[in-house]
């Protein structure tokens, strides 16, 4: 049987801005700066490996402005999670960590898109920019392996027990899936 505060952390602060009971929306939206963040490097590393990498330097560039509106929009959600979270607990430490991970790979993509914007070149990404980049992506793994947790752990933002036994109770049919 869950406790009151596991079940606190399951259902949402505001089910219209955080996702319904669930269903939460902050998983899906931090695809956005995931995947625009490790395309930009992807370009980055590319840059090198072509005769004319203009394009490649500047779509990386823009694929970090895009990252950095999705994480936005993505840490948004999160913080609504957050608030659902009884403080005091090891769900609500590892959220910390995980927002304060999130926070800072942000901010370096910010230095990041501030670094390329402040400088125009021809020529492919600079070493410099790369690492940061890869660095970045690395935290953001560590990151999201704390968001797997709070997730598949720890159940925050997910089904009570009660609601998730009912996927596994025989004789229930696809028509009773929601």
């Amino acid at each position: 049987m869950a406790s009151e505060s596991q079940l606190q952390a399951k259902r949402p602060v505001s089910a219209s801005l955080a996702g319904p009971y669930g269903h939460p929306f902050h998983p899906i939206l931090v695809t956005v700066p995931i995947g625009a963040w490790v395309a930009g490097l992807v370009f980055d590393i590319a840059s090198h490996a072509v005769h004319r990498p203009e394009f490649l330097t500047e779509g990386s560039q823009w694929l970090i402005a895009v990252g950095l509106i999705g994480a936005l929009a993505a840490a948004m959600v999160g913080f609504l999670d957050l608030f659902a979270i009884p403080t005091g607990t090891p769900a609500f430490r590892t959220a910390l960590v995980h927002m304060t991970l999130n926070l800072l790979v942000t901010a370096a993509y910010a230095v990041n898109f501030a670094w390329r914007h402040g400088t125009h070149t021809d020529g492919s990404v600079g070493l410099g920019k790369i690492a940061l980049s890869a660095v970045s992506l690395a935290v953001l793994g560590v990151s999201g392996f704390l968001g797997g947790k709070l997730a598949y752990r720890y159940g925050v933002r997910v089904a009570d027990e009660d609601t998730q036994a009912e996927g596994y109770t025989p004789g229930r049919g696809a028509r009773d899936t929601g």
